[in-house]
Order: structure tokens, then C-alpha cells, then sequence
């Protein structure tokens, strides 16, 4: 099986809202999370999204 896209990372500063999937990165600020989700994804060579005011997720487009 050949994953063409997937989920690498979930980065939140409110960590009750996911479970489970992916990897979770939890930042106490706004700024911190915007950060670490540059890091992972350059680290991951994924693709950053930011799916809400307090959300990033990794992907990976193959």
C-alpha cells in the first residue's frame, strides 16, 4: 500500500479537542505553534495548513 497523502503532525495550543492518528504537538501560544509547525515542516518535508485559529496539521502530498 502507497500513501499518496497523509497526515505527519497535528501542532494546537488546545490539545483536548484531537486524539489519536498523528503525532501531537502541543504549544501554550499562538506564536510558539505557528513556529513549531514552520520547524516540522521543513523537518518533515510536508506542507503546513492552518485549518483554524489554533490549529496546524502536516501533510504530506506525494
Amino acid at each position: 500500500m502507497i500513501l499518496e497523502k497523509c497526515i505527519l503532525a497535528v501542532i494546537t495550543t488546545d490539545a483536548s479537542k484531537f486524539a489519536g492518528g498523528a503525532p501531537l504537538f502541543t504549544c501554550p501560544s499562538t506564536e510558539e505553534m505557528e513556529f513549531v509547525a514552520a520547524n516540522l515542516e521543513a523537518i518533515l518535508d510536508g506542507v503546513a495548513h492552518r485549518l483554524q485559529e489554533n490549529v496546524y496539521i502536516i501533510v504530506k502530498h506525494s
